[in-house]
């Protein structure tokens, strides 16, 4: 195995694969990252029990060379102090030569390393999925869904499916939900599908979602979702992105969705959003961090915390109100997080009581929607 490759086009590669490469893991080969040449250019794996990320850096870019090829092969090389070289290394260029016995030999300006390689036939193989169970949606459509739903899955393990971000299809609509039974996220939207498939109870985990949206950071094209009983494909032009799927059934979260409420708010999104955050300030020392509104029917929602050992914050915020007066208490942090997860100038806030659940939305639209449990507070 004998060639050599752009240095920038490598350390993006290798910073890409090694977010699925672990150090605790009970397979010793899956500390390392997999390398593979051939005349189409260099294919870089990593994978834990959850996740593999393959990342291909194409022999030509933009009618430049990446990679130049002498003779193709493979090898699989320790994970951490592999990058750790590449992100280091002086020149523009590497030199990369493996023996027969996997010894590899980086070589780049002033600068050479040797690595003691692993055989790569020891290396779990790519999961075969078939596609016939496929859609496609813009890259920028799915960081937005994860970005606006992932922060509300749980974060103990103990609970199961939902530490996952719930996956639905039907009639072309795809619908992510997440819930740690605090609160609640869901962003619904048109992809690209077969009329007849469905998806009724995909699970992907968190964890997943947040490295896949952190991956497709670059990306601007479209992607391809491919599934599987207990796997799950996200696939651009040079990458591959697999996860294992989460094990049981999502609850029905339909029914715990209000339908109408008793008072109704409309109001800047930018206006509330600062409001929380300074109220906040007061509140994050508190056992719970509540924060508490009172809404008020001549147009103004009052928001306000207090801490024994802290003090307190009293401010008024214009909105349009239409039905009763009402008083309510919540998790300030899970308040900023819907807000800010919210694309819309305006938001439309839901009341149905003091103590049942109320939703959050863009005012001029409906593809998406938060849910907050109130806190009691006497």
């Amino acid at each position: 195995m004998k060639f050599r490759i752009s240095r920038s086009a490598l350390t993006e590669a290798v910073s890409q694969v090694s977010k699925a490469v672990s150090q605790k893991t009970t397979i010793p080969i899956l500390t390392g990252i997999r390398a593979t040449v051939d005349e189409e250019g260099l294919w870089l794996t990593g994978s834990n029990s959850d996740l593999t990320i393959q990342v291909a850096v194409p022999a030509q870019r933009d009618d430049k060379d990446q990679v130049k090829v002498e003779i193709i092969g493979s090898v699989v090389l320790p994970g951490r102090i592999f990058a750790d070289i590449v992100r280091k290394l002086p020149g523009e260029e590497v030199d990369w030569v493996v023996d027969e016995r996997w010894k590899t030999t980086l070589r780049s300006e002033q600068a050479q390393f040797e690595l003691k390689g692993l055989d790569p036939e020891e290396y779990p193989r790519l999961p075969q999925l078939h596609e016939d169970q496929m859609f496609s949606l813009p890259s920028e459509l799915l960081k937005s869904m994860i970005r606006q739903t992932g922060f509300a899955v749980s974060a103990s393990e103990a609970r199961g499916v939902l530490t996952g971000v719930l996956w639905q299809l039907k009639e072309g609509k795809l619908n992510f939900v997440a819930t740690d039974s605090h609160r609640l996220s869901r962003r619904q939207a048109e992809v690209e599908a077969p009329a007849d498939f469905t998806v009724d109870n995909v699970v992907v985990p968190g964890k997943s979602l947040s490295e896949l949206a952190k991956i497709l950071q670059e990306s601007n094209g479209w992607v391809d979702v491919v599934l599987s009983e207990n796997q799950l494909l996200v696939r651009t032009e040079n990458l591959l992105f697999f996860s294992r799927l989460l094990d049981g059934t999502y609850p029905d979260t339909n029914r715990v969705i209000p339908q109408g409420g008793k008072t109704e708010i409309v109001l800047s999104t930018k206006e509330l959003l600062q409001s929380v955050d300074r109220a906040a300030l007061i509140s994050r020392d508190g056992r719970d961090n509540v924060i508490k509104w009172t809404v008020k029917e001549e147009g103004t929602v009052q928001v306000h915390s207090a801490a024994q050992d802290v003090g307190s914050v009293l401010e008024e915020v214009t909105a349009k109100v239409s039905g009763e007066e009402m008083d309510i208490s919540f998790n300030a942090q899970y308040m900023l997080d819907a807000l800010r997860a919210v694309d819309s100038d305006e938001i439309q806030i839901v009341l149905t009581g003091t103590m049942t659940p109320f939703v959050i939305q863009p005012a001029d639209r409906d593809d998406s929607l938060h849910l907050i449990v109130p806190i009691r507070t006497r």
